[in-house]
């Protein structure tokens, strides 16, 4: 993971005059600016030597100027730019970043958006500085992540608790570490391991009414347990917005359909082709032998016009929870 180098290289006082850090995902923005924000002076240097900057503050010329100063009683200098998406003319930085000052630490923080690849400035920034775009996670990337940071951090979480924190906490890593920090302190004894039922206590997510359940039971055609969970919907909407709920679910029947179209349906490969974890290999097994391929993509165009409701297209006054039952009903019957 390209933080995790940058990281390991300032540590070891390894600097780069330019550290342009780009993308939707601005978690690890945040990470490699508060390491070089917090380590790379003394605090009797960060006086004189560190200063930070907003974009919708300042301008280019003013960022290279700053950069151009040398450092006073210090082998560097920090430059923090946060917010440099409201820059304008920020393609002018290959002014400076042609021959960037080496005694400088120009940190850029370009949050929610990319620099043009095919601009000069990029390529430029690519031969003496570091230029990194973080983008967003997938949804079926999320639980793998959540299970890698707890094992950094010296725990472990059952993968049907990943799956349940991935399909409530969405993709932000910014809110989902928030969140798994909540857990990682709440949890005591000797036990590290997160299961369902920590997490119902500690983040208030049901183990037993989530989406995350309502697949399953749909899944198994369960009509009780899928109703029990929709009905529980309708009383917690803020937390259960429809539109999440058919996003998921949509996801969840293609994952289905994807199984009767695939030949080896050998664990491993049924793992790799749909992108989860072997541990549900099972679930999706058991769903694909209550619904046909014709049932499947019916269910998926019911999906769609159910997104498109929720959304308020053909729709004038079904409530959200009322679309969900209607929903769910079609999907079983």
């Amino acid at each position: 993971m390209p933080h995790k180098s940058v990281i390991s290289d300032l540590k070891n006082k390894i600097y780069k005059p330019i550290y342009f850090l780009m993308g939707e995902e601005t978690y690890y923005i945040d990470i490699i600016t508060d390491y070089i924000a917090k380590n790379v002076l003394t605090e009797a240097e960060k006086s004189f030597n560190q200063i930070l900057l907003y974009g919708k503050d300042t301008d280019i010329s003013t960022v290279i100027n700053t950069a151009k100063r040398f450092p006073m009683m210090a082998n560097n200098q920090v430059i923090i730019v946060k917010e440099a998406q409201n820059i304008k003319n920020i393609e002018d930085l290959i002014h400076y970043a042609e021959n960037p000052l080496n005694s400088t630490l120009l940190v850029i923080n370009y949050k929610y958006k990319s620099l043009d690849k095919r601009k000069k400035v990029y390529k430029t920034l690519q031969k003496n500085s570091v230029i990194i775009e973080f983008k967003k996670k997938y949804d079926n990337e999320i639980p793998i992540w959540i299970e890698s940071y707890f094992r950094e951090k010296g725990f472990s979480i059952e993968p049907n608790a990943s799956h349940l924190l991935a399909e409530n906490l969405g993709v932000s890593l910014s809110k989902i570490v928030n969140e798994l920090e909540k857990l990682i302190i709440t949890t005591t004894g000797g036990d590290k391991r997160i299961t369902p039922e920590i997490i119902e206590r500690n983040i208030g997510i049901s183990k037993d009414y989530n989406v995350f359940e309502l697949q399953k039971a749909l899944g198994k055609k369960d009509i009780l347990k899928a109703n029990m969970i929709i009905n529980y919907f309708a009383k917690n909407q803020k937390n259960n917005h429809i539109t999440m709920i058919v996003s998921l679910l949509f996801s969840y029947f293609v994952k289905v359909l994807n199984f009767h179209l695939t030949k080896d349906k050998s664990p491993r490969n049924i793992a790799s082709v749909l992108k989860i974890n072997p541990y549900f290999v099972g679930d999706y097994k058991v769903a694909a032998s209550k619904y046909s391929t014709g049932k499947l993509v019916r269910i998926i165009s019911t999906l769609r016009e159910y997104d498109l409701k929720s959304k308020g297209v053909d729709n004038v006054s079904t409530t959200a929870d009322g679309l969900l039952k209607e929903l769910v009903f079609k999907i079983l019957h």
